[in-house]
């Protein structure tokens, strides 16, 4: 089925969405960044440990974007609950490229974790080696179209409604950033592979087909 003229769309399954992603992973040489992208209530950290799990063992590593959130004092600069600096500003984009995305390609190593997102403390986190074939999945929210250097991404995209019925209370002030998101960072464009996933029981996959 065409979507818009250049996208194909098929239903899936959760199984289905992981299989399609280590197909992506297997047609890639070399060492990969992939990037799963979502909402929190898209919870894109379990569909990465799912794939994790299809590849071959000690191949792959999850990187949680929280772990490389900047310190409290400077991403809660404008409040707590300020849409705009979740956004743009809690995320330590440079730290992320120098401890992963940057010298994994070349060296195969990466920092797991720089920061706990919660107590706001330093993770002594031992570097890991990956193998010539590894694969280093950063997963987590706006991730895309910040010029991050990702050789695969997915994005898990929820509609308007779902998104506002799949998201918590205590979270709908990011709402209004994620609307942001989708119209000026477009992380549709930039995605290698698209999940629909507003039922997460029966997804659908949208592919590009140019």
């Amino acid at each position: 089925m065409e979507a818009g003229g250049s996208r194909t769309v098929t239903p899936s399954t959760p199984d289905g969405v992981v299989d399609a992603i280590v197909q992506l992973l297997d047609a890639t040489p070399g060492r990969i960044r992939l990037a799963i992208d979502g909402a929190p209530a898209a919870e894109s950290e379990w569909l990465a440990a799912g794939v994790i799990a299809a590849l071959a063992p000690r191949r792959a590593m999850l990187i949680r974007a929280d772990h490389f959130w900047r310190q409290a004092s400077l991403r809660l600069e404008r409040g707590r609950r300020n849409a705009d600096a979740w956004l743009d500003d809690w995320l330590d984009g440079r730290a992320l490229r120098r401890e992963v995305l940057d010298p994994f390609p070349i060296t195969g190593r990466v920092l797991p974790a720089l920061r706990d997102p919660v107590t706001d403390r330093s993770v002594r986190a031992a570097v890991v080696d990956l193998p010539a074939d590894g694969v280093v999945i950063v997963a987590g929210s706006v991730l895309l179209g910040r010029g991050l250097p990702f050789d695969l991404a997915v994005h898990v995209h929820l509609s308007p409604s779902a998104l506002a019925r799949r998201t918590p209370p205590d979270q709908a002030w990011t709402l209004p950033a994620l609307a942001r998101y989708e119209s000026e960072r477009r992380p549709m464009a930039c995605a290698s592979l698209i999940v629909r996933g507003d039922d997460p029981r029966h997804p659908a996959l949208i592919r590009p087909t140019g």
